[in-house]
């Protein structure tokens, strides 16, 4: 019997996936085929091959180590992500984090994980046991990929596709690819199908996922100059460090995959900007096994909406800005506040006639970015009605992001006044996508499993619960038992109101 490699998916499980194209393992694991060389997704149109023909890969990572190239068909480089630190420590996660927003780009091996409280040859040693590679290797190979994706998917010239990949140079860009790939760029380029006009791409998800709700969700926040959703899609303006630029993401539902038109002012952020766009969407979330988990705590309370991600805010800080105007306030008031602070104190989009950004939306509104911290220290907020404390709470959080070299840590926003473990909480759960989160002290939590808890006990003994949300004895339902997944709780809650 063959073995699966890194705690990918039993033989058996990997056998019947790849060979109905289950799009709920894709990205899950990869198929390596002896006789050609090449590793696939589950999902390949190609003839499978015969069993005893391959090998289960858990990442691309493990597959090219083994010597394996790329599928020029089925595209492994456009599965959807598979959180390679599952079940591992922190620490690798943070670190990931940070790779593939190109931390190695402009800091060394030993700044990152002295970023992250450890020596590099311990970061060195961990990427070994769990990933079987080293720090650069891995980023080298991600960016490699990136690369193939942009090829196949975009007219980008060969050397904006080295620079939006992470390369500083095109021949240090074709030695890598050659290396890893096993094949030049442009003969990736020649062999697709059809190129798109523009920076376009097609991000892939694994079902189900529950778009109606994001958007339901998303367009009760939404900031007018900031955002846009129709129908079927979401767009939003953004800054990445010194790049600026906007993004429109259209859910095609039957592939499976958001179609992503991108415009950005510096190519060099291509990479990390698109990492960002997959976290804010939940995109690479295993939910099967999430929700298999929630129901196995929850079933008994309440029943488990299928598909439902978590939604997330641009930055961390964005997302303390908004927690902050949202504290003890509904969330159409909250809304309205964070609209005038963007109205009031954000910039409007310039014009870029290099990378082609519009300045004005359909509906004719000049487009706004959310505005810096330093635009907030020094600011009165006259144009804000709310107590002098909340503002001076303003205040206090963006001098934290212009003064601290580690602002997005959540242990420091608590000594700021005027910040609490809502606060911290909800922005660590839709700013930094935190899978973790249950926002306990929140209203419509308490509301929906008082809820809950009341039905669960008037079906059971045709009682009626007397007691108050704020009151409410938690003993019947711990929610400790839905970790590591309470922030997908948090959102199931809300979702029954």
């Amino acid at each position: 019997m063959k073995a699966t490699h890194n705690n990918a998916p039993p033989n058996e499980v990997c056998q019947k996936a790849r060979l109905s194209r289950d799009p709920r393992f894709d990205g899950k694991f990869f198929t390596a085929v002896k006789t050609t060389g090449i590793y696939c997704r589950s999902i390949c149109p190609a003839q499978p091959p015969k069993e005893q023909n391959v090998e289960y890969f858990a990442n691309a990572m493990l597959a090219a180590n083994a010597g394996f190239r790329p599928c020029l068909r089925c595209r492994p480089d456009s599965a959807p992500g598979s959180p390679a630190w599952k079940g591992v420590s922190t620490t690798i996660e943070r670190c990931l984090r940070l790779l593939n927003n190109n931390a190695l780009q402009d800091a060394s091996l030993a700044e990152l994980a002295a970023k992250l409280g450890i020596t590099d040859r311990y970061l060195r040693q961990i990427f070994r046991n769990h990933l079987g590679v080293s720090p650069k290797t891995y980023v080298l190979y991600q960016q490699c990929l990136f690369a193939k994706q942009l090829l196949h998917q975009t007219n980008l010239p060969i050397t904006e596709v080295a620079l939006a990949s992470g390369f500083k140079s095109i021949r240090r860009f074709n030695d890598c690819f050659v290396k890893q790939m096993q094949l030049p760029p442009s003969e990736v380029r020649k062999k697709q199908s059809s190129q798109n006009n523009g920076l376009q791409m097609q991000l892939y998800y694994r079902p189900p996922y529950d778009w109606q709700y994001m958007l339901a969700f998303l367009q009760a926040r939404l900031i007018p100059s900031l955002e846009w959703v129709d129908g079927n899609s979401y767009g939003r303006t953004f800054r990445w460090q010194q790049c600026y630029g906007q993004f429109t993401v259209t859910n095609i539902s039957v592939e499976n995959r958001f179609d992503l038109e991108i415009e950005l002012s510096d190519i060099s952020c291509l990479k990390a900007v698109v990492n960002n766009i997959r976290r804010l969407l939940d995109i690479d979330a295993d939910i099967a096994t999430i929700e298999a988990d929630l129901r196995t705590c929850c079933q008994e309370y309440f029943p488990i909406k299928s598909g439902l991600r978590l939604p997330g805010i641009w930055d961390m800080f964005e997302a303390g800005i908004r927690a902050v105007l949202g504290q003890q306030i509904s969330v159409t008031a909250a809304k309205n506040l964070v609209t005038k602070v963007v109205e009031n104190l954000g910039e409007e989009m310039p014009e870029s006639e290099q990378s082609g950004i519009q300045q004005v939306g359909v509906s004719g509104q000049v487009k706004r970015l959310f505005p810096k911290p330093a635009a907030f220290v020094e600011n009165e907020f006259a144009f804000l009605k709310m107590p002098g404390s909340r503002k001076q709470t303003l205040r206090n959080l963006a001098q934290h992001y212009v003064s601290k070299d580690n602002p997005d840590d959540p242990e420091a926003w608590l000594r700021l006044k005027g910040i609490g473990p809502w606060t911290t909480e909800y922005a660590q759960m839709r700013g930094l996508s935190d899978p973790d989160i249950y926002l306990a002290g929140d209203l419509g939590v308490k509301k929906a499993m008082f809820k809950a808890l009341n039905d669960a006990e008037t079906s059971d003994d045709a009682k009626q619960l007397t007691t108050k949300p704020d009151d409410l004895e938690m003993k019947k339902f711990n929610p400790e038992t839905a970790s590591p997944w309470r922030s997908y709780l948090t959102f199931q809650l809300w979702s029954q109101l």
